[in-house]
């Protein structure tokens, strides 16, 4: 079901200026993530060792491309009270930043009046999105990727608003 899509680290690797990312659903099904978040539920430990096999795969890849000087931003609108999934995201996050993102939270609430895109999504440089694609449970099942103008625009738009409306990291409690 994947159309049109590069691998994800060559599209990191090609980034030149930006790096945003816009999450929109309060939980997720991925399978490769089930087992720590169920840990997470029954215990309330997370993994927030950056150079821990759980993030491998993660973390260099964010500090190479941080390094180069593109500037990595990561906005997720939640649901209040929010989910067990979004509150393991939150306990979770140290570790984005301490790697070079940065992240914010909107409430979804003062959302209403933004025109969202369908899907959540990465957009590289102002120039390309790459829109994820999930089951109703959340289970990864595609993506896709375009350079349309238009639709570049309205994601751009759509992520400023909410950055700047969102709430930084350290300042969100859940």
């Amino acid at each position: 079901m994947t159309q049109n899509v590069p691998d994800f680290s060559a599209l990191l690797k090609g980034a030149r200026r930006t790096a945003v990312h816009l999450e929109m659903r309060d939980a997720y099904g991925v399978a490769d993530e089930a087992e720590e978040f169920e840990e997470f539920v029954r215990s309330g430990k997370v993994d927030l060792n950056p150079e821990s096999d759980g993030w491998a795969d993660w973390v260099p890849l964010v500090r190479e491309t941080v390094g180069r000087g593109v500037v990595m931003r990561r906005a997720r609108i939640v649901s209040e009270p929010v989910t067990d999934y979004i509150r393991w995201e939150h306990a979770l996050t140290p570790v984005n930043i301490a790697a070079g993102e940065h992240v914010r939270w909107l409430p979804r609430r003062l959302a209403s009046d933004i025109a969202l895109p369908g899907n959540d999504l990465w957009l590289i440089d102002d120039r390309l999105v790459l829109f994820h694609w999930f089951t109703g449970d959340g289970d990864w099942i595609g993506h896709e990727c375009t350079e349309d103008p238009a639709t570049v625009k309205l994601v751009s738009t759509a992520f400023e608003t909410v950055w700047e409306r969102a709430v930084p990291h350290d300042q969100y409690t859940v």
